[in-house]
């Protein structure tokens, strides 16, 4: 009988099943995921400020006002006031004063653009100055920064020393003449264009 019990107690004992409490399957990250959240990562920490590439920045700044600088003061000490000298059948050399924003914007105003486009020329350049310090690593925006820089600091000079912007170069076809512009603009233009390319690039 003893023996009997203990079975008894053997079987009902084997008989009951223990439940195990239910964990979440754990998904595998892909390489992609975790290239994503690098990239998230660096994105989101602070830029750590390059001074050595900030002053070769600088550098090509300069060069570019120095550049525009130079052939301002060509044309003006070449050219009479008003001159169109044809190059090619579709481009001039000229002689022409601006006293507006880029390609003659705002040329005809009364005078009160020129104090305006000399303050914005100022918060551009900080705003440059600032965003170059903090991202002089990234080399087509670092390069785009020093192109702004330079243009806004050419045209600034001229609107604070004589009142207007010398432009020289004038493209035209079939009757029609762009504005002239000079190398202070081209130097705006194209940093903006390049700032715009860069971040789609990064976007994608």
């Amino acid at each position: 009988l003893a023996l009997r019990s203990e079975r008894g107690q053997q079987c009902r004992t084997s008989g009951t099943v223990r439940t195990v409490p239910h964990e979440p399957l754990r998904r595998r990250r892909s390489p992609h995921q975790g290239l994503n959240a690098v990239t998230e990562i660096n994105r989101s920490a602070p830029r750590s400020p390059a001074p050595g590439r900030f002053v070769l920045w600088l550098a090509a700044a300069f060069v570019l006002l120095v550049v525009d600088r130079i052939t301002k003061v060509a044309v003006i000490d070449t050219l009479a006031y008003g001159a169109f000298v044809p190059v090619t059948p579709f481009f001039n050399l000229c002689h022409v004063r601006n006293t507006g924003a880029a390609f003659s914007f705002l040329g005809d105003a009364g005078g009160w653009q020129i104090f305006a486009f000399a303050g914005i020329a100022l918060l551009v350049t900080a705003a440059c100055l600032f965003f170059l310090w903090r991202h002089a690593k990234r080399t087509l925006f670092a390069f785009s920064m020093s192109l702004v820089i330079s243009g806004a600091l050419g045209n600034l000079w001229d609107r604070l020393v004589y009142g207007y912007v010398t432009d020289f170069l004038d493209f035209h076809a079939f009757g029609y003449h762009w504005p002239a512009f000079n190398v202070a603009d081209i130097c705006i233009c194209v940093g903006a264009a390049l700032l715009v390319f860069d971040e789609f690039r990064r976007e994608r």
